[in-house]
C-alpha cells in the first residue's frame, strides 16, 4: 500500500521491516477452505484461516503486529468487526497497515470504507484514575455476512526519559488463543533486539494425555526470536478447570538484583525527605498525641483521608517516585507517592516501615513469573511494630482503628524496597477478633414473634458497613435484612411471593455504636412476625433460624485443576436463640445435634443448650487465612465444609402440638422413627 496517512496517534502505512512484508496475492493463497476449516464452518463456527503475531522489544521500544483472517459468518461478530475500538497509550501509535475483506473470491480494499476517529479515554478519570490514553474508534462500512476480513496492524510504544524500567526491562505475557477460535494456521513470534538477553518460561503447557508439563525456560541473545506455532489448531485447554497456557518473556535477571536497582532510586527520595522542613503544621499535631499506638493510626488515616489518590496509568511504571513534600503540598499522588509519604511520617515517629511492591491482580501467577520490576502496578507500605507485620494500603479512604484492628489486605507474594531482596510470601493470619459477632433473638407467644439482631462488625467488615451505611437509603438497608430473614426462617418454603414488608413488620435497624480506635461498628435489627413459625406441606410447625452466610459454598463447589482454593474467610460468631410458649421436641436429631472440625485451616464449634421451651446455639469459625489450600489437603478442608452445610449453621425446633391425639402422633413417630 503506498498511500501514508499520519495522525498523531495512528498512522495508515507499510508495515515495519521487522513485520514483515506481504502481499495481495500471498494473502488470498493462504485463504484456502481445507477439510479442517469446512469442518469448523459446518459446525456454525467463525474460523480464523491464519492468525499471525509478533511482537518486537528494543531499549527504544515495545511494538506489537498482527496480521490476520477471519470468517464473519455470526451476525455477533460481524458487529464486532464493524465498530471495534483500540486504546493506546502515551506516545503509542496504532498503524493500519491493511483492512480488506475476501468477497465470492476477489480481494476489495476497504480502507477508503473505514472511518478513525480519536476519542479521550477518561472513563473513570473521577475516581482519581489520570490517562494520557486515547480510543481509536474504527468503524468499517459495508461488512456483509460470510465476508473474510482481513486486519493488519501494529502498535508501537516509543519510551519516553520517564520510561526508564521499560527501557532497562522487558515484559511480555503471551496468552494461549481463546478456545472458540479454530486456526488454520496461528503463529506467534517474539523478537529480542534489547542489548540485554531475554528469558522466556512456557508453563501450564500439557502433553497428550492432559498433563501439565515442567516449565521450560530458555534465552534470547539481541537478534534471537522465538517462535511458536500450530497448524489447523484449536487450543485444547478446559477453560473452566484449566489455566491457558502462557508463556513469560522479561529481561533475564534476579530478584536480589531487581531489589538492589530500585532500593537506590527510592533511597534517593528519602534521602531528600525532612518531615520537619515541609510539615511544620503536620508534626505539631503528631507531637501532641501520647500514644504511639494512635501515632501510628492518625499518619495512615492522614495520608489516606487527606491525599487524593491520583493513579496515572501511564506513568505506574514510569517515573521514580514523588517527593513527599510535593505530595504533601499538593495533596495528592499515586500509590508510591502515598506510600513514601506514609513512611516518610512513620520515620519520624520512630516506627519501621518500608515500602513494598504487589499486583494484587496476578498475585497467583508471581511465584510462576520470571523475576521482573514490572510484574507489579502497586506499592503499598509495611509496618513492623510490637514484633508483628502490619499491611497498609496508603491509597484506600474511610479505614479506621488502631493498627491490629484496621482492615486485612489479602496478597501473598511481594518484593520489600531494600537491598538484597528476594521474592517474599506473606505469613498466613488468625484473626484475633470475630469479624462478624451476631446473637439473634426470636421469641414467639401466641401468633407472634419478636426477632431482635444485634451485630457488632469488626477489620474490614466494620469498614464496609460504615460505608454501606451511609451511603445506602435507610429503607433499601432495611429491606435487604428483611429479604436475608426471609431465607434464614425458611419463610422461603412456606410463603414465597409475599411481601416481605408485610411479614416483618415495623421493621427498624439502628446503629448503636462506632468505635474508630477498635475499629468496631455495631447495630441492631427489631421487627416484630405474625404467623412467626414455617409450616411443612403437613401442617408441622417449626421455628427455624440458619444462616447460610455460614456455609461456605465457594470452598465446596470449588472444581479447578490448576488453581489452588485461595482461603480468605472472615472470623464469625454467632450465638441463636429460638424460643417459644408452645412446647418442643428437645430430643429431635437436628434440633440437639452439634458439632467440632479442627481442621488444619479452620476450626468450627456448634454448641447447643435446649428447653422444654427452646434453645441457644453458639457458633464459632476461626479461621487461618491469606493462603492457598494445599491440593492434597482441599478434599479433606471441602469435607469438613459439607459437615458445617449439614445442619451446623444454625438452629431448628419442631413444636409439639397441644392435645392427646398430637401427642399420641409425636409419640408414634418417635418410636418408629
Amino acid at each position: 500500500m503506498d498511500k501514508q496517512i499520519e495522525i498523531e496517534n495512528y498512522r495508515i502505512r507499510k508495515s515495519e521491516e521487522w513485520a514483515g512484508n506481504i502481499d495481495d496475492q500471498d494473502l488470498v493463497d493462504r485463504i484456502k477452505d481445507s477439510e479442517f476449516a469446512k469442518r469448523q464452518i459446518d459446525e456454525g463456527k467463525d474460523f480464523c484461516y491464519f492468525l499471525d503475531k509478533k511482537y518486537y522489544t528494543s531499549n527504544t521500544e515495545n511494538s506489537e503486529y498482527i496480521c490476520m483472517a477471519y470468517t464473519l459468518n455470526e451476525p455477533a461478530n460481524l458487529e464486532r468487526a464493524s465498530v471495534s475500538d483500540i486504546v493506546v497509550e502515551e506516545n503509542e501509535v496504532y498503524n493500519i497497515h491493511r483492512i480488506s475483506v475476501l468477497r465470492d473470491g476477489v480481494l476489495i480494499d476497504k480502507i477508503p470504507d473505514t472511518k478513525i476517529k480519536v476519542l479521550d479515554s477518561e472513563n473513570q478519570s473521577s475516581g482519581g484514575i489520570l490517562s494520557s490514553n486515547k480510543k481509536i474508534n474504527i468503524t468499517i462500512k459495508d461488512l456483509r455476512l460470510y465476508d473474510i476480513l482481513i486486519m493488519e496492524d501494529s502498535r508501537v510504544k516509543v519510551f519516553t526519559d520517564r520510561d526508564f524500567l521499560r527501557k532497562e526491562f522487558s515484559k511480555h505475557v503471551w496468552v494461549s488463543p481463546d478456545n472458540y477460535w479454530a486456526y488454520g494456521s496461528y503463529k506467534f513470534t517474539f523478537i529480542n533486539d534489547r542489548e540485554q538477553k531475554i528469558a522466556y518460561k512456557k508453563t501450564f503447557f500439557r502433553d497428550e494425555n492432559g498433563k501439565v508439563l515442567q516449565p521450560e525456560i530458555g534465552y534470547l541473545s539481541k537478534g534471537e526470536t522465538f517462535v511458536f506455532e500450530k497448524q489447523n489448531y484449536i487450543n485444547p485447554v478446559d477453560a473452566n478447570r484449566e489455566i491457558f497456557p502462557y508463556i513469560d518473556f522479561a529481561t533475564d535477571d534476579s530478584w536480589k538484583n531487581l531489589s538492589n536497582y530500585i532500593a537506590p532510586i527510592y533511597a534517593e527520595i528519602f534521602d531528600k525527605a525532612s518531615l520537619k522542613d515541609f510539615a511544620p503544621n503536620l508534626i505539631e499535631k503528631l507531637d501532641e498525641i501520647v500514644d504511639l499506638d494512635e501515632k501510628i493510626q492518625f499518619a495512615v488515616e492522614y495520608v489516606q483521608n487527606n491525599v487524593y489518590y491520583v493513579f496515572n496509568a501511564d506513568e505506574m511504571n514510569g517515573h521514580k517516585p514523588q517527593e513527599p513534600s510535593v505530595t504533601y503540598e499538593n495533596k495528592q499522588g499515586d500509590c508510591k507517592a502515598k506510600s513514601v509519604l506514609l513512611k516518610t511520617i512513620l520515620d519520624y515517629i520512630g516506627v519501621d516501615s518500608s515500602i513494598i511492591l504487589v499486583n494484587f491482580h496476578t498475585d497467583f501467577y508471581i511465584k510462576y513469573y520470571l523475576p521482573s520490576l514490572l510484574t507489579f502496578n502497586h506499592a503499598i507500605v509495611k509496618i513492623n511494630h510490637k514484633g508483628e507485620e502490619y499491611f497498609v494500603d496508603a491509597t484506600i479512604r474511610d479505614e479506621f482503628g488502631l493498627l491490629e484492628n484496621r482492615g486485612l489486605i489479602y496478597f501473598m507474594h511481594y518484593l520489600e524496597v531494600k537491598p538484597d531482596q528476594e521474592l517474599k510470601e506473606r505469613k498466613p493470619y488468625k484473626y484475633p477478633y470475630f469479624c462478624i459477632d451476631e446473637k439473634v433473638e426470636f421469641n414467639t407467644q401466641n401468633s407472634t414473634g419478636n426477632l431482635v439482631l444485634t451485630t457488632t462488625y469488626k477489620g474490614n467488615r466494620a469498614n464496609a458497613m460504615r460505608r454501606y451505611f451511609r451511603n445506602t437509603n435507610k429503607r433499601e438497608v432495611i429491606d435487604s435484612w428483611n429479604n436475608f430473614l426471609f431465607y434464614s426462617l425458611n419463610y422461603s418454603n412456606d410463603r414465597n411471593g409475599t411481601d416481605v414488608r408485610n411479614i416483618f413488620k415495623e421493621a427498624s435497624i439502628d446503629i448503636i455504636s462506632d468505635d474508630k480506635k477498635l475499629n468496631e461498628f455495631k447495630i441492631q435489627y427489631k421487627a416484630s412476625v405474625d404467623n412467626p413459625y414455617y409450616v411443612d406441606p403437613k401442617n408441622n410447625r417449626f421455628l427455624m433460624y440458619f444462616d447460610r452466610n455460614v456455609v461456605k459454598a465457594s470452598a465446596r463447589d470449588f472444581m479447578h485443576e490448576d488453581l489452588t482454593f485461595w482461603h480468605n474467610f472472615d472470623s464469625e460468631k454467632y450465638e441463636i436463640n429460638l424460643y417459644t410458649d408452645q412446647k418442643i421436641d428437645t430430643q429431635e436429631k437436628y434440633t440437639v445435634q452439634e458439632s467440632t472440625i479442627h481442621n488444619p485451616y479452620f476450626d468450627f464449634t456448634s454448641r447447643k443448650k435446649i428447653t422444654k421451651n427452646g434453645a441457644t446455639v453458639n457458633i464459632e469459625f476461626n479461621p487461618l487465612v491469606n493462603l492457598e489450600i494445599p491440593k492434597e489437603d482441599f478434599e479433606k478442608f471441602r469435607t469438613d465444609h459439607h459437615t458445617v452445610a449439614d445442619s451446623n449453621f444454625g438452629l431448628g425446633i419442631d413444636i409439639i402440638e397441644p392435645g392427646l391425639i398430637n401427642m399420641l402422633k409425636f409419640s408414634f413417630k418417635k418410636k418408629f422413627k
